[in-house]
């Protein structure tokens, strides 16, 4: 049996005695070596275990072992009953129910909510306990805004701060002038339905007692100048900018 070998060598290797050589070195099967005993670093006999737990394991009772079978066969059983669709229990989706059952559903709910209500607004005046209020885009109220104050555009040019940043004023309990926080939010959410604050949105923190009405920069002046009169505040409402702290105050 013979081997072809094709040797590629530079021309400055071209010495005739050192080819030959070179091939019989190719071509030679590659060394090995047997490998050593393993000898554990640890004394081992074959009948115990090297390493033993400082604890014996828990033993699990006869009964404990069918408790566990037997919830991992309900936990099974409630993963591959488990219903994933979200119209199980609206009426509009159910098959056998009519148009006219959903409509009578309806207006019973109507009066009920209506009969509310009504119990509602016998029993007095009642604190509106709604979180947010979001005013609605408006083109009115944005033509009476005027343009920034100079103290407020050198702050905005020192902090870098473009016009349509979000800020918030922030209303304390303390400046409401004998009245309540809840009066503050109660009006301010009458001046927010009736779109007199441009991009406003504003939420109440009762545990801070505090209101915080958020807006553009480029309207912030108007905003604060409208709340401090419709609300009556009596003190210095200030204007905080998220990263930056309190840039204005008014």
């Amino acid at each position: 049996m013979t081997t072809e070998v094709i040797l590629h060598y530079r021309p400055y290797e071209s010495d005739p005695t050192q080819l030959p050589k070179i091939v019989e070195k190719a071509i030679q099967d590659f060394p090995t070596r047997p490998l050593s005993r393993f000898i554990p670093w640890f004394p081992y006999d074959g009948s115990k275990l090297p390493l033993r737990p400082k604890r014996s394991p828990p033993v699990i009772s006869r009964e404990a072992a069918e408790d566990v079978k037997q919830y991992l066969t309900i936990s099974e059983h409630d993963a591959k009953s488990h219903n994933y669709d979200c119209t199980v229990d609206l009426l509009e989706f159910q098959p056998c129910l009519k148009k006219q059952h959903l409509t009578s559903s309806h207006a019973l709910k109507e009066q009920t909510n209506s009969g509310n209500l009504g119990k509602q607004s016998e029993k007095g005046k009642q604190h509106n306990r709604r979180s947010w209020s979001i005013s609605l885009p408006s083109n009115n109220c944005t033509e009476k805004v005027s343009p920034l104050s100079k103290k407020l555009q050198d702050s905005l040019k020192a902090l870098n701060l473009h016009s349509l940043y979000r800020a918030r004023w922030t209303i304390e309990h303390t400046i409401c002038n004998s009245q309540t926080l809840e009066d503050i939010w109660t009006k301010l959410n009458q001046i927010i339905r009736h779109n007199e604050l441009p991009s406003c949105n504003a939420t109440i923190q009762r545990h801070l007692g505090q209101i915080w009405v958020f807006c553009d920069i480029m309207y912030c002046e108007y905003v604060g100048s409208l709340l401090k009169g419709r609300l009556a505040l009596s003190g210095k409402i200030n204007l905080f900018v998220h990263k930056y702290g309190v840039i204005f105050s008014m």
